[in-house]
């Protein structure tokens, strides 16, 4: 956990205005879906900062922040995968090659995405529910 919460203006400067304002409407909408606990922390080697949404011990995705670049991770386990392939046409081709050349550890596939607009909010949304139902209507 980090010692201080990175506010807007923060998280603006690294990110930018642009990036900053797709960073916050991903949140609105996996808000709208998820009645999830956050929380903040450092973001490794690669990036300044992560915001895990998790529950229950179980984690749903983090976003990720770096200077101008924001990104997107669910972690997908055995079962996940399966469901994933058997769906996989119900996403673009963009979120295929991304899923594809995921790396796999031992506790999943880790996809990372780095959006840089809206355009593939449906996609990752749809993803999220392979990961856990929207416990919010």
């Amino acid at each position: 956990m980090l010692d201080k919460i990175p506010n807007t203006e923060e998280i603006t400067a690294l990110v930018g205005q642009s990036l900053y304002d797709v960073w916050n409407k991903l949140c609105i909408l996996i808000d709208e879906k998820y009645e999830m606990e956050c929380q903040w922390n450092e973001g490794g080697k690669v990036w300044n900062y992560e915001y895990k949404y998790h529950r229950g011990g179980k984690t749903l995705c983090a976003l990720y922040a770096r200077k101008n670049c924001i990104g997107f991770m669910v972690i997908f386990g055995k079962d996940e995968r399966a469901k994933f392939e058997k769906e996989r046409n119900n996403y673009s081709k963009q979120v295929q090659k991304i899923y594809d050349e995921a790396q796999i550890y031992r506790d999943g596939k880790w996809v990372m995405f780095e959006p840089a607009d809206t355009s593939m909010f449906h996609d990752l949304i749809q993803l999220l529910g392979i990961k856990r139902k929207p416990n919010r209507k």
